[in-house]
């Protein structure tokens, strides 16, 4: 039996992507740069494209660039936006970003810039008084996740874009998460910068979009022939964003319920889990509709870390992920995991199971017993009433 439940790593393209990128690699491969028939075909493919993504969020098609996925979108924003500086600025991001903004910051930061990193709650979460205080007049840009990864925390994003939009900042937010799980209007959202992934609502891996909001100016990562409204240079992988734009089309024509299932799912797997020793990491409300985490304080951290979890139930056919990165051997904490308070060894067990489309209530009830079992033979039998480490999955973290 094998159940898939990575679905924030990434999703399995959908037949009806795989169909259509075939076709456009045998039939529709012209440049759509190039002013012929064959290159007419390819740009009429990419403005539908552009036109379903921008469906997607509600946003104007000429606001949507096109670009090789979220991590390129987040640099482009990121660095699009600081470029257009001789001397470093104020940015502000949050503890608990993906490292495709965490990792441009600290870039800005051997530069000289001023990075402030705003601390977050138990659950994950951002105080908007922490924000408010954080702007200073030489602040340029706030980038903060909109759902996070590892935690599954959404964070009050049009409360954080209303601050920001107050003080005459640049908003950007990281959606690749939330994009085709939940609703995203750019007509009401205050955000002037938002990224988005093909590969993580069942389109292509190679693709993906930043939402540029009309007059806000970035200066591109490349140089080259202009494409993309001269911020993304070099000619469109068409085959994916064709597949990328049929993603967008049909995932938004399902979330309605699939949100709904997703979410059932979810609340069904902590519940079947409420007794384990594992404890819940994130927001338990404000949350990703098909994420679920946990962390193991009981465990040593080291002999039974999150990896070691992935791999025994990697054995019994289950695909799930860990947090905590692991170099030469060695098992670092989770940096998300610490930013919520959790010791170094416990940050080093931190799960996730993430659903998708493909998820049934059988594999959520098959999967509940063998993680179980795993945790019963790693970890023995252990006194959870006794132990001061244990936190049951209800009351809701806060």
């Amino acid at each position: 039996m094998q159940i898939y439940l990575d679905y924030s790593a990434t999703t399995p393209p959908r037949s009806e992507v795989i169909s259509l990128m075939q076709q456009v690699m045998a039939e529709q491969w012209g440049n759509p740069s190039s002013l012929h028939t064959w290159g007419n075909r390819s740009a009429t493919l990419l403005e539908r494209a552009r036109m379903q993504v921008a469906r997607l969020v509600n946003a104007p098609a000429e606001a949507i660039v096109f670009t090789s996925g979220g991590t390129e979108s987040d640099n482009l924003a990121i660095f699009g936006v600081a470029r257009q500086y001789r001397q470093p600025q104020h940015v502000i991001i949050s503890s608990v970003e993906h490292s495709a903004v965490s990792e441009p910051a600290k870039q800005l930061e051997r530069e000289g810039w001023q990075v402030t990193w705003l601390p977050v709650n138990s659950a994950g979460r951002i105080d908007p008084a922490d924000l408010q205080a954080a702007i200073q007049p030489n602040t340029v840009l706030i980038s903060l996740i909109w759902g996070q990864s590892e935690i599954g925390t959404l964070q009050p994003i049009a409360e954080l874009g209303a601050i920001a939009r107050a003080h005459n900042v640049l908003f950007h937010t990281d959606a690749v998460q939330v994009a085709g799980r939940l609703a995203i209007d750019v007509q009401t959202l205050p955000v002037d910068l938002l990224s988005l992934s093909s590969h993580k609502l069942y389109g292509p891996q190679g693709a993906g979009a930043l939402y540029v909001r009309p007059g806000v100016e970035l200066v591109p990562l490349l140089g080259g022939g202009g494409q993309e409204g001269k911020l993304r240079s070099g000619t469109q992988a068409m085959p994916a964003i064709a597949g990328f734009g049929l993603a967008a089309e049909l995932i938004l024509s399902e979330m309605a319920t699939e949100t709904a299932r997703l979410t059932q799912l979810r609340e069904r797997l902590f519940d079947l889990l409420a007794d384990s020793t594992l404890v819940p990491t994130g927001d338990l409300v404000d949350r990703l509709p098909h994420h679920i985490s946990f962390c193991l304080p009981e465990a040593d951290g080291e002999q039974v870390s999150g990896k070691t979890l992935v791999r025994q139930m990697n054995l019994a056919g289950i695909g799930i992920s860990a947090g905590a990165a692991c170099s030469s051997g060695k098992i670092t904490p989770s940096p998300i995991l610490t930013a919520l308070g959790w010791s170094d060894r416990v940050a080093k067990t931190g799960i996730r199971l993430t659903l998708g489309r493909h998820t049934t209530e059988a594999d959520i009830d098959w999967t509940a017993m063998v993680l179980q079992q795993v945790l019963d033979r790693l970890t023995g039998s252990i006194d959870r009433a006794a132990s001061p480490a244990h936190q049951p999955l209800r009351p809701l973290l806060r």
